[in-house]
């Protein structure tokens, strides 16, 4: 039998019947403040679980499904979360420093004002997510990002090679240092490809506008 724990108060949120909270089904539980440090929590089931406040640092946390979960002042730094489903989640003002989230699902997700500093989001699914938090060193590459919104967003030093960031916010993101190789560009096509293909020294020929096409 496992007793969960209030973080700070030591209360007893919930009483779980076996050795491992891994793959338990959690869905709709109160759990805010939990301490679940530490724990094995691979494939557990926490649908629409409020979660808000709690303590998971360093959890393992790989194929959970927190399918609109509120994490909201959570800390989840050094977690290992990958393949995990967040769809949907609320994860505001949340602490994820250094979390591991290969090829998880952030869809629709809302990160505002989260520290994601040095994630690992490789290949994750973070399409129409809500990133307008610090992601200094965060690591995107080969990520989907169409039509997540970056706006304000701290991207100094963030990896962004190879994701695709179609339709996705950008306004005022700090975009210092950003490594963006191969990435496919905001407007759908790849950045620097263009200008990779030109001759060196060759002068670009200006365009016609559309209504002069036939002049």
């Amino acid at each position: 039998m496992i007793e969960i724990k209030h973080r700070e108060t030591g209360e007893v949120l919930l009483t779980v019947e076996g050795n491992s909270l891994e793959k338990a089904k959690l869905a709709g539980k109160q759990l805010a403040g939990a301490d679940l440090a530490d724990m094995n929590l691979s494939g557990a089931d926490f649908h629409n679980t409020n979660l808000r406040g709690c303590d998971l640092t360093g959890a393992l946390l790989e194929g959970a499904n927190l399918h609109s979960a509120c994490l909201n002042d959570a800390c989840l730094d050094n977690a290992d979360v990958s393949h995990a489903d967040f769809t949907d989640a609320f994860i505001q003002k949340a602490s994820l420093n250094g979390i591991r989230a290969h090829r998880a699902i952030f869809r629709y997700a809302k990160l505002a004002e989260s520290d994601c500093t040095n994630g690992d989001f490789t290949s994750a699914d973070c399409s129409v997510a809500d990133f307008r938090a610090n992601l200094f060193e965060a690591n995107f590459e080969q990520a989907d990002l169409r039509g997540a919104d970056f706006r304000g967003a701290n991207l100094t030093a963030a990896n962004l090679a190879g994701a695709n960031m179609t339709n996705a916010k950008m306004a005022d993101a700090n975009l210092t240092r950003t490594r963006m190789d191969g990435t496919i560009g905001t407007h759908g096509k790849p950045l620097g490809g263009a200008m990779a293909s030109r001759s060196p020294g060759r002068k670009k020929s200006k365009k016609k506008p559309w209504w002069q096409l036939w002049s």
